[in-house]
């Protein structure tokens, strides 16, 4: 394989942008789970539900599952009879990848390139979840090689994939709380932050949600709580429970981005998406099979998981939406399902429910798993 080379500009500079979700895509890359510091029961129901949400992705695309070398020949095995799922060796510290995976951008041309963003587990020695993340900060360069593309390198900025949604149109939507944690770019104010966004996504508007609802696990990213169906039609997270833990960055975020507009001066177009009826808790059993880990994030029974169904993946004609066996499960699915009807027509995307509780106890779900490569020419 020929070596891609690194390009010395910027994406906005050399007439690049990072696409909306819902443009054509070419695949999907995803990594396996294993750590046992993380995961419950040796990473076993996790990878169950991978190989759920691989599958459900590869009625409407391919999927590249990125796995370590000890568990090659098992993932081989679970995916011997799934043409559209390729697995590959690739050594990984966790399986996150739509945070420490490449972020790609194209031009009108249809070429495709990469940003290759920096990545130290969610905060580094401030408040990150593990260590060491070496082998997860070389992702984004090895994918880019796999994928055949030249690859943008911030010289030190970090960022995650899962803190921002972009509408392929100008505007980017993240969270104070994630982009403006210490533990990211401490030293950056927020004009300097906006204007990495603006050079790397070729963004002209970004829109600032306050909140996340992940405090202790992401600093807040914002696929938890708005996604884009299309440009300018913003779903984002409700309830009307004033006791739910996450009622208040619920109305919050709702609030700022009714009151938004865009790159283009469209004021957004937000509908709400429920919460599952019931917060979710990992049970006991589950935190006592996770390993004890001086370098990770301790699992605890008493705090409500990061449930949202907001946390979806969209692809080609499809909708992959997280699913808890909760009595809300099939109204989210619904509200998603009608939400694209509305903005494309009746058959053009199907919403698919996927059951994700066990993803949800590692701290992440579908899109945190997943990172999409734009078709390109």
């Amino acid at each position: 394989m020929r070596t891609i080379t690194e390009s010395q500009s910027t994406p906005q500079a050399d007439g690049f942008r990072m696409p909306g979700e819902f443009e054509p895509q070419k695949r999907i890359w995803m990594a396996w789970p294993r750590r046992t510091d993380t995961w419950a029961w040796g990473a076993k129901p996790a990878q169950r539900q991978y190989a759920d949400v691989a599958r459900a992705i590869a009625q409407f695309e391919p999927v590249m599952m990125c796995v370590n070398e000890a568990d090659y020949k098992n993932a081989k095995a679970v995916f011997e009879d799934d043409e559209a799922i390729h697995v590959i060796e690739m050594t990984t510290d966790d399986a996150w990848l739509r945070d420490t995976c490449c972020t790609f951008v194209v031009n009108d041309e249809g070429e495709v390139r990469a940003n290759h963003w920096h990545f130290n587990a969610y905060g580094g020695f401030h408040d990150g979840l593990y260590f060491p993340w070496d082998k997860d900060e070389q992702i984004g360069m090895k994918v880019a090689e796999l994928a055949g593309v030249r690859r943008y390198r911030p010289d030190s900025f970090i960022l995650e994939g899962g803190s921002f949604h972009v509408d392929g149109e100008g505007t980017v939507i993240t969270t104070d709380m994630c982009l403006l944690s210490p533990g990211r770019n401490p030293d950056m104010s927020r004009e300097q932050i906006e204007q990495y966004l603006r050079s790397y996504l070729n963004c002209d508007k970004v829109i600032w949600v306050k909140d996340g609802i992940d405090p202790e696990e992401t600093n807040g990213h914002i696929d938890d709580v708005a996604q884009y169906v299309a440009p300018g039609k913003v779903l984002c997270i409700w309830t009307d429970d004033p006791a739910y833990p996450f009622y208040h960055a619920c109305h919050e975020a709702y609030d700022t981005l009714s009151r938004a507009t865009d790159a283009k001066g469209r004021r957004l177009e937000v509908t709400k998406v429920c919460m599952p009826q019931a917060p979710l808790f990992m049970d006991q059993a589950s935190c006592d099979s996770i390993d004890v880990d001086e370098n990770a994030e301790p699992r605890v029974a008493d705090e409500p998981l990061i449930a949202s169904y907001m946390n979806f993946l969209i692809v080609n004609g499809g909708v992959i939406v997280p699913q808890y066996g909760d009595k809300n499960d099939a109204l989210a699915l619904q509200q998603i399902q009608d939400a694209f009807d509305a903005a494309y027509g009746k058959g053009a995307y199907r919403a698919v429910g996927v059951m994700t509780d066990q993803i949800v106890f590692g701290g992440g779900n579908i899109h945190c798993i997943t990172q999409q490569e734009p078709a390109g020419k």
